[in-house]
């Protein structure tokens, strides 16, 4: 028994296949690609544990197409390279049997690495499938990002966590020789953190460690078999995305100890401190904004701080940036406007953009009116000039309201006193 039970109950038939219902339910996006033998290259986005590997396997078990696979951990372009000239010899161009090159985290490809895959992608040699448990917005470069389909995992819930053990009872042979007594899960469920594959891990473990017999599962059992080995901070798992939460609403609500806290929590547990500071470069904008606009430039010193100097030594700049955001005057003003702004635009669509704010490059667009009574503010006293800056149908709409913070008190009265005509900044 030397292959975990995570491999062995490893599912082969999309029936099969638990959770994901939205990707492969009855009317799932993968599920209709399937039916229909036109897959693209696309990004299985999630947790670990969540079936990103064994849905790469089915789907080119499914369509009936040659499988390669590399592993971003020990493949090199060279590895890259290589693989996708035995796909091209395996597959004809153009058409709908093209082999599916399978590359696992493939965040942790370079730059270099994700260029060598363009060409074989655009060109449809290979129709490739990676598995990134990373944001591949900010982890895959744009010009391969543009070219393959985005699909998101999710962790498994209590339901599938429940079905997967089952399951595993069912049909793992040795898990069949053993009288299992499922007496109680909470432990199991707990400790795997709705990843399916350390939740088979651990019953493995226990199962295996049993001499009794039958094997009564208990939670007490499950805590002291593995009370010295689950991870106190899964930085891609569910409690990646609960801290940082917790340090963002820590940081918008003015507590510098709670901040550090969380922060001391991500760095603890070897959290990229690209993604800490890139969310505190957000929060600066979102949470901070004019209430003190030099918190974004702190924010972005950070980032480009921390990817110079790294670990341990960036927790430091990391903690400084954390308790200044902290402490920091809060208006969100500058979120509200935009969002009211893109509503505006979603009602209106495409209003025309006024005569006097044209670009009139040409003679004839001059005659025409664009440029025409646009009021140049230089060119007046204060450097202001009142016109009309939005489409007409628009005329009068605020979106910016300064918020409740000294430095946004005085921008209301200086704004007040040019547009007071025109728009309301509150009182």
């Amino acid at each position: 028994m030397n292959e975990p039970l995570a491999e062995r109950v490893r599912p082969r038939k999309l029936e099969a296949y638990l959770s994901q219902s939205h990707l492969v339910g009855p009317e799932g996006a993968l599920t209709r690609q399937i039916r229909t033998g036109t897959i693209p290259s696309l990004i299985l986005w999630g947790p670990p544990g969540t079936g990103k590997t064994t849905l790469a396997h089915i789907i080119a078990e499914e369509s009936g197409r040659p499988f390669y696979t590399l592993s971003a951990i020990n493949s090199g372009v060279k590895d890259v390279r290589e693989v996708i000239d035995k796909a091209r010899q395996s597959g004809g161009l153009f058409t709908t049997r093209n082999p599916i090159l399978f590359i696992d985290e493939i965040h942790r490809f370079s730059k270099s690495q994700q260029d060598s895959l363009l060409a074989a992608v655009e060109k449809g040699w290979v129709t490739l499938i990676g598995a990134t448990t990373e944001n591949p917005s900010f982890e895959v470069i744009p010009a391969l990002l543009s070219r393959c389909q985005v699909y998101t995992l999710e962790s498994f819930g209590r339901d599938d966590l429940l079905n997967l053990l089952h399951r595993a009872m069912e049909h793992d042979s040795w898990l069949q020789s053993r009288k299992i007594e499922l007496k109680e899960t909470d432990a199991l469920l707990r400790l795997s953190g709705g990843d399916g594959r350390k939740l088979l891990n651990i019953f493995e473990l226990v199962v295996a460690a049993s001499e009794s017999d039958p094997v009564v599962v208990t939670d007490q059992r499950v805590t002291e078999l593995v009370q010295n080995q689950p991870a106190r901070y899964d930085k891609t798992g569910e409690q990646h995305y609960d801290i940082i939460s917790a340090f963002i609403k820590s940081i918008r609500g003015s507590d510098p100890n709670a901040a550090v806290y969380w922060l001391a929590r991500m760095v603890a547990g070897g959290e990229d401190v690209k993604f800490i500071a890139r969310r505190m470069v957000i929060s600066a904008s979102e949470d901070i904004g004019l209430a003190n606009p030099t918190a974004l430039v702190m924010a972005n010193a950070t980032f480009q701080a921390v990817q110079v100097i790294g670990h341990p030594e960036a927790r430091i700049i990391l903690s400084q940036c954390a308790v200044y955001l902290a402490t920091s005057p809060k208006s969100n003003s500058s979120y509200t406007a935009i969002q009211a702004a893109m509503d505006a635009v979603g009602r209106t669509g495409d209003l025309p953009v006024p005569l006097p704010l044209r670009n009139a490059p040409t003679k004839l667009m001059k005659d025409l009116g664009y440029g025409s009574e646009y009021r140049y503010a230089h060119d007046h006293p204060g450097n202001f000039a009142q016109m009309e800056f939005l489409p007409d149908d628009l005329s009068g709409t605020g979106f910016y309201q300064p918020g409740n913070n000294p430095r946004e008190a005085s921008l209301k009265d200086f704004l007040q006193s040019r547009w007071k005509d025109k728009y309301d900044f509150g009182k």
